[in-house]
């Protein structure tokens, strides 16, 4: 008799920065980026088990639904969400199994709340765990290893909702050679990285571009670390997209700064098609970099870096950190002043958590500084330990001026301005193709936009008169604008918006005090 797994992406616990929850506030319930953590699962179902996928992004999770095996993955942002699931489908008589980075990290957190647990990556374990699941004679742990990617197959997209989803995500890599002390991918998926072969890639490639996708988000730690790979992976991407013969596929991914110092790669990635890119900046503050040992970010003008990659025609989205150790109380102005003199728009801006598992947690944990809940998810704007030289209500007082100061729509608009004149046009063998849904999403985007005040209605018109001047750099204003309406709508919903802070100044001296808890 076949068996049924219901696979779950929970809801985030509060609106995240890569969502789209601004749209369901519109009336269009859409997903970002289509979740490859549960298409890779039923990936790994064998022929005699039926799986049905829910991402609550889109769908809130059946509760009653008749499956055998509920599987549940998330991320520190889904914790809570994570765990009232796990309660009703128990209690629903359902068998649990719970699974992705976070129980990988924090398993003693999630063990009461599920009948089976799986640490680690499923490749090398999930023929037992389906065989197991088969027989009734489950374990109540699968731990698995960081297996060879060379012959993983294709993510079921066949079963997602892609017709409600704008990007597609294909991961090319996992794991990162770099040392950064709060990250979890390092302590998850290992500091050696493992590639995928150009075929298999292709394949899923293929699978996505058949499903609708036009724009592909690569969902590498860090595409480009080692660049002669990440040069010759272009080439083949960009062979591959030279055969699509219903429209070229633009792609987004995450990198680190020192990518830019290579020409031919960037230019290279260019041609491929690559349009955008996540890079984490974090600071200004080399004291705060080099205690956290993103030494790759440091000795370079940031700004110049990132201009390099807009003349490449590559748009840069920046992750933005304040409360290092070294951050004092002047570091809020420094961000700012950094952010204003760059041509990035977008900032993902967060507080310094030490998620579990991390070099950070082990660091804050001996030194008896992290609080009681540390374990479990995040709150926008604040912390899970004590920080050094900031109190914790300056750091979430700082952290909340920022973001308006940020986001206000002049000061955004400034930056737009800014990346526009920057932004080289995409290369001619790179159009401006899109899915079905785009229309839609951006005539949304755009009027919610406008529905935020007069200032923001008259900040949108600006840039987009200017960005009508280089159509072929239309696809990356869109991306901006769709990421300052979700973020607006994230600030607003998690009492952080304020657009009074936009016009006073810190209320409290910058001078900074002395490292110390």
């Amino acid at each position: 008799m076949s068996k049924s797994l219901y696979v779950v992406n929970p809801r985030n616990d509060f609106p995240s920065f890569y969502t789209l929850d601004a749209l369901a506030a519109e009336g269009l319930r859409l997903q970002h980026y289509g979740d490859l953590a549960i298409t890779t699962v039923a990936m790994f179902a064998p022929p005699d088990f039926s799986v049905t996928l829910c991402d609550e992004s889109l769908t809130p999770a059946d509760l009653d639904t008749p499956c055998d095996f509920v599987a549940i993955t998330g991320k520190a942002g889904q914790v809570y969400r994570m765990l009232s699931l796990g309660r009703q489908f128990r209690k629903r008589g359902k068998v649990v199994i719970m699974g992705g980075p976070f129980a990988s990290l924090s398993p003693k957190f999630l063990r009461p709340y599920c009948d089976v647990l799986v640490i680690g990556e499923l490749e090398n374990v999930a023929e037992e765990l389906f065989a197991d699941l088969r027989r009734s004679q489950w374990k109540d742990e699968y731990v698995g290893d960081r297996p060879d990617l060379a012959h993983t197959s294709v993510p079921r997209w066949d079963l997602y909702p892609n017709d409600r989803t704008i990007m597609a995500t294909v991961q090319t890599s996992r794991g990162c050679p770099f040392e950064c002390e709060f990250c979890d991918v390092i302590v998850f998926l290992g500091r050696k990285q493992r590639h995928k072969p150009v075929p298999v890639i292709c394949r899923e490639l293929d699978a996505v571009y058949q499903s609708g996708y036009r724009t592909v988000f690569f969902a590498d730690d860090n595409l480009t670390v080692y660049r002669n790979h990440a040069k010759e992976l272009a080439v083949s991407i960009r062979e591959w997209n030279s055969r699509q013969s219903a429209g070229l596929v633009k792609f987004g991914t995450q990198v680190s700064i020192d990518s830019a110092r290579d020409d031919e790669l960037l230019q290279l990635w260019s041609r491929a098609g690559l349009t955008h890119c996540f890079v984490g900046i974090e600071t200004p503050n080399e004291d705060s970099l080099r205690e956290t040992k993103k030494r790759q970010n440091m000795h370079v003008n940031l700004v110049e870096q990132v201009e390099k990659m807009l003349a490449h025609g590559i748009g840069v989205l920046a992750g933005m950190i304040v409360g290092f150790d070294s951050d004092g109380r002047d570091i809020f102005e420094r961000q700012l002043e950094f952010a204003m003199a760059s041509p990035i728009p977008v900032f993902a801006l967060n507080t310094l958590v030490a998620p579990p598992g991390t070099p950070l947690f082990d660091r804050l944990e001996k030194a008896g500084r992290l609080w009681l809940d540390s374990g479990t998810g995040f709150m926008l704007g604040r912390t899970n330990f004590v920080p050094a030289q900031l109190s914790s209500e300056e750091l979430a007082i700082g952290f909340k001026w920022l973001v308006n100061k940020l986001y206000e729509p002049k000061a955004f608009e400034h930056r737009m301005m800014r990346f526009l004149d920057k932004m080289e046009p995409v290369p001619e063998g790179v159009d401006n193709s899109a899915s079905d849904l785009q229309p839609r999403v951006d005539a949304l985007v755009m009027s919610g936009i406008r529905r935020l005040g007069s200032a923001e209605a008259a900040m949108v018109e600006k840039v987009w008169r200017r960005a009508e001047h280089k159509p072929r750099v239309a696809h990356v204003t869109m991306e901006w604008l769709r990421h300052y309406h979700q973020v607006r709508f994230m600030y607003d919903r998690g009492g952080i918006w304020d657009s009074n802070l936009a016009t006073t100044r810190l209320p409290f001296e910058t001078v900074s005090r002395h490292p110390g808890v």
